[in-house]
């Protein structure tokens, strides 16, 4: 029931983060969804340029509701439990890392005799991407080397209780080496 404590690194106790309460109706996003907010975003950019994106919904008790979806303008209703919805975008604003890291809202909504119960905006890019043995890593049909560091979340004096300004000047200084990547270790 005690994790093995071996490794090349120093293991801490307590709670050095802010903790929250969450207090929901009974039909709610679920929470328990991979520690996600209970929507799950798939964005697909397609040969010709545009996108299609499926939206599914994960809610604890569906029965009897709406689910009402909006993406880039566009609005989509489902009144059954099958909470999922699928949009095309003709002309997508692409996600291009950090030289144009653009993000979409995908707002959803549990409606019940239009009362809005819970809602969730949940944010993504539409991107494509694959890696070529000869080339690298391919962002959106044009290489796009991976440069990152491995960031340990640890200081001399605080252990891993750092402060939002350590955070802050970590990320400050793995910028100012032109990292695109992260491994947070």
């Amino acid at each position: 029931t005690v994790y093995p404590q071996q490794a090349d690194f120093t293991f801490y106790g307590g709670i050095y983060r802010d903790v929250n309460l969450i207090k929901v109706n009974k039909t709610h996003f679920d929470l328990d969804y991979y520690g996600a907010p209970g929507v799950k975003v798939t964005p697909i950019v397609n040969e010709d340029g545009s996108a299609t994106v499926e939206v599914e919904a994960y809610i604890t008790n569906p029965q009897g509701l709406t689910v009402r979806f909006e993406v880039d303008g566009e609005v989509k209703e489902v009144k059954d439990s099958e909470a999922k919805a699928t949009f095309e975008m003709k002309e997508p604003h692409l996600w291009n890392g950090r030289i144009d890291p653009y993000l979409y809202c995908c707002e959803v909504e549990i409606i019940e005799n239009g009362e809005v119960l819970d809602n969730v905006c949940s944010r993504f890019g539409c991107r494509s991407f694959k890696i070529d043995p000869e080339n690298g890593f391919i962002l959106n049909g044009k290489e796009y080397p991976l440069r990152g560091v491995s960031r340990h979340q640890d200081r001399i004096g605080f252990g891993n209780a750092l402060l939002p300004e350590h955070h802050k000047e970590d990320m400050e200084l793995i910028c100012e080496v032109g990292a695109n990547t992260i491994r947070l270790a």
